[in-house]
């Protein structure tokens, strides 16, 4: 019923900058936060930043400072602004949004498939 697609994702250099992109489609009636998960090789998926359709935002610690999320609810997307990458911020990144559809009238958790984010020189 809702359809994540991610873009956004590859190799980077330590240091460097990249930029993750989400859309959300489908039945659609309200989203109430998105955001971005990441699991790196043997570890838990981990909350990356969430936004809530007001604007409120949750990030991890180690994040702060460096990675920014943004969305467009009109387009139902969200993107996830990552600068001053580090090696251990490589990981595969799922977006995520909790959406009311026309059939289930509370909010569910959609995922995407995920994209790789290599941070290596």
């Amino acid at each position: 019923q809702v359809q994540l697609v991610e873009s956004g994702g590859g190799l980077v250099q330590p240091g460097g900058s990249m930029r993750l992109s989400c859309a959300a489609s489908g039945s659609i009636v309200k989203i109430n936060s998105m955001g971005w998960y990441r699991q790196a090789p043997g570890k838990l998926r981990e909350l990356v930043a969430s936004i809530t359709s007001g604007g409120y935002v949750n990030s991890v610690d180690s994040v702060k400072g460096r990675f920014t999320i943004s969305r467009d609810n009109a387009k139902n997307t969200v993107d996830l602004q990552m600068n001053s990458l580090k090696v251990e911020d490589s990981a595969v990144y799922y977006c995520n949004a909790v959406v009311v559809t026309t059939s289930v009238p509370y909010g569910v958790d959609y995922w995407g498939k995920g994209t790789l984010v290599t941070v290596s020189s």
